[in-house]
């Protein structure tokens, strides 16, 4: 918790919370066999959190220690209103006051137990363009920079500053270093609480105390299947203290912490232990004034040698003063800005990764060879209009089977996105356009080469015009696919675009397809592209398919609108349907 002119305490009451969970229960069957068992499933409940009492002050750290699925992060999520107020019982204060989610996330950030983080970002360029997502546009950019130069001198970060990230793939920061960044991203605009989930999990010795050392002066909330065991200061006198009084001393050279995760474990072993030390817990001196304290009215108050008038300071005052110092009640900055720094972001970290764009160009490249020989120079005949439509059909299953690829930079980006805008770092819909922008140059030098090198090759018909149409709907449906994938999962899309392909009208004809199946016809992404290919190379009343020649004698047997109307692909023009494509591409 932030140190300010206006001291702070937070207070969470009889916190409860409980996950309907279903247990198999065997039943004999009566109308069948002997021996014949029939399982069914019926609802029980678990608890999670059982009536947790606690308090958090100003400019102290309240660890929460427990063994394994002792309810440690459920807790903390409770407290940070990460859980429905609906299914959780008690309460958590402010200065006395009741905290709603919106008020909650201005005042506070929350450290996620896995680092999420940009690879081929800098420490420092993690860490301001966290500023500019989280400062206000009022601040200027020096004023930014001097935060960020302020965040890693206090996290000890100044070594690291100019070093990437890095992943697996790259060597980058050490693993103490990343936790530090991750605490670095959310403590950038200075919140007044600050949760964390296992801070020093997955690290070493070395690393997780130079992470202790970021997070000194810690009092302790040891937890054992959702209920409290010990709750107090981690000073030696009264950690021991408690547990002389429990008839359990901690051993002269053994580490305190340590013990009591020990002694938790082997209670939970023993018949009847965790009640034991729970009830010892409750009667506990530290407890019981810990407990007085929080049930006196406006037990908001905290008195240090600093304010030692014993004026109140209200939860709503002090939200307004942090409001009016720069943070917005929902977000630091316009809705614009927000793309930009999002766009810059992605850019940063892309551009130090260019053989993904080439990796990406090559396949392109080989498949569309693949394809221009396969289908060189097709003539007009019947059997060249077949395989024409044929290499259409192919041609736009492989652009949106294609775009599945990009579910792997997705599913990173997609973590990041849900830290950040859990704490309103900026808006969703701000996430969603930037998406969309940022393929835009990736797609269009795609299109191009998937174009350029299947159009005259294959000789499809018409001149430069017809060859724009083809390039702007390749590049129009790679973008769709690009925006229908990341949004679903992967086992979704892969089926989903093979049931697209089946009602495009390609494999069945518009009117064969039953009454009750035509909507999925209409809303076939894939339809709309393969209708476009198709109007742009045979809407055409002048050119003769299979005689090659203009249609001014009797002696033509098939010409474009004869295929139009045999693929029955007649209800809509081509640019019609590179419209909806396009549209598909956003509501889908």
């Amino acid at each position: 918790m932030k140190t300010s002119t206006t001291p702070f305490i937070l207070v969470f009451n009889n916190l409860s919370y409980s996950v309907s969970t279903f247990k198999e229960v065997t039943l004999s069957c009566m109308f069948c066999q002997k021996d014949t068992e029939v399982l069914s499933m019926s609802s029980k409940s678990k608890m999670l959190l059982n009536d947790i009492s606690g308090e958090a002050r100003e400019g102290e750290v309240l660890a929460i220690l427990g063994p394994s699925g002792s309810g440690k992060t459920t807790l903390i999520d409770a407290l940070a209103g990460r859980i429905s107020k609906e299914s959780l019982r008690g309460s958590v204060t402010m200065n006395g006051e009741n905290m709603e989610s919106g008020d909650l996330k201005v005042i506070s950030a929350y450290v996620m137990q896995d680092d999420l983080l940009y690879p081929m970002l800098t420490v420092e360029e993690t860490l301001m363009f966290s500023a500019e997502f989280r400062l206000p546009r009022t601040l200027s950019k020096s004023k930014k920079l001097a935060r960020v130069q302020d965040v890693i001198d206090e996290l000890g970060l100044r070594d690291a500053a100019k070093t990437i990230i890095g992943d697996e793939g790259q060597r980058g920061i050490s693993g103490g270093e990343r936790r530090r960044v991750s605490i670095g991203v959310d403590i950038i605009h200075d919140p007044v609480l600050l949760f964390l989930d296992e801070p020093t999990s997955g690290l070493d010795s070395s690393c997780a105390f130079m992470v202790a050392r970021v997070l000194q002066r810690i009092a302790l909330i040891f937890l054992s299947h959702g209920e409290i065991v010990y709750y107090g200061s981690s000073m030696m006198m009264n950690l021991s203290l408690f547990l002389s009084d429990f008839g359990r001393p901690i051993p002269e050279n053994d580490e305190r912490t340590e013990f009591m995760l020990d002694l938790c474990r082997e209670l939970e072993g023993a018949v009847g232990g965790r009640k034991s030390i729970v009830a010892g817990n409750a009667k506990s001196p530290l407890k019981v004034s810990s407990q007085k304290m929080m049930k006196r009215p406006n037990s908001c108050l905290i008195y240090s040698s600093e304010y030692s008038n014993g004026s109140k300071h209200s939860f709503t005052l002090m939200l307004t003063t942090f409001v009016q110092h720069g943070a917005s009640q929902k977000f630091a900055n316009p809705f614009w800005d927000e793309i930009i720094v999002l766009v810059k972001r992605s850019l940063t970290n892309s551009k130090r990764k260019p053989e993904l764009l080439l990796h990406k160009i090559g396949v392109v490249v080989v498949v569309a060879s693949i394809l221009a020989s396969l289908f060189w120079n097709l003539d007009k005949t019947e059997v060249g209009v077949q395989e024409r439509t044929g290499f259409f059909a192919f041609m736009v299953t492989t652009i949106f089977f294609g775009s599945t690829e990009v579910l792997a930079v997705f599913v990173q980006d997609r973590y990041i996105f849900m830290r950040e805008t859990s704490y309103n770092a900026y808006r969703r819909s701000s996430y969603n356009i930037y998406r969309s922008i940022i393929v835009i140059p990736r797609l269009l030098i795609l299109a191009f080469l998937l174009a350029s090198i299947t159009f005259w090759s294959i000789g499809l018909n018409g001149r430069f015009p017809s060859f724009l149409f083809y390039f702007l709907t390749i590049f129009v449906s790679l973008w769709a696919g690009d925006s229908l994938v990341n949004y679903s999962g992967f086992w979704i899309v892969v089926p989903l675009i093979g049931i697209f392909l089946l009602f495009s009208g390609f494999f069945i004809h518009r009117d064969r397809i039953p009454t009750y199946w035509i909507w999925f016809h209409y809303i076939s992404i894939v339809k709309y592209p393969l209708q476009a290919m198709l109007l742009n190379e045979f809407d055409d009343p002048n050119v003769c398919l299979v005689e090659g020649v203009i249609t001014q004698n009797k002696s033509c047997l098939l010409t474009g609108l004869d295929v139009v109307r045999k693929q029955d692909v007649t209800d809509l023009r081509k640019w019609s349907c590179l419209w909806i494509t396009l549209a598909l591409g956003i509501f889908l």
